[in-house]
């Protein structure tokens, strides 16, 4: 199965449809088959579980054509955006002590959250 999905305003991603392998059997097959079956003109791409486009879309991404990325909405003004991963970055690296840790923003620290 192929999984496609539907760009909206500013390339965000509205929606993941699942096609069958027999009929996305590339790319352009897969957004012909979706744009014809919806009598749409939409603009869809092709996300991968292990996807050549940085990372697997959901809905709330948005699809950078120039990294020929989906990128996930940023989750806090001090992040900063890998530019070869296309993920998301902390100012400070989460410790790996076996903890769990929320990150806070007003401190620009990781709060333990206790022993896994």
């Amino acid at each position: 199965m192929a999984d496609f999905a539907k760009l909206g305003i500013g390339n965000i991603v509205e929606t993941i449809e699942v096609v069958s392998d027999d009929i996305a059997i590339t790319e352009q097959a897969g957004v012909d088959f979706l744009n014809n079956l919806y009598n749409t003109r939409d603009v869809w791409k092709q996300t991968f579980y292990n996807d050549i486009r940085k990372n697997s879309a959901s809905i709330g991404y948005q699809y950078d054509q120039t990294k020929n990325a989906f990128i996930a909405p940023k989750p806090y003004a001090s992040w900063t955006l890998d530019e070869t991963t296309c993920q998301w970055e902390a100012p400070v690296v989460r410790p790996d002590d076996g903890n769990r840790y929320d990150w806070n923003e007003l401190t620009k620290t990781w709060d333990s959250k206790g022993i896994i």
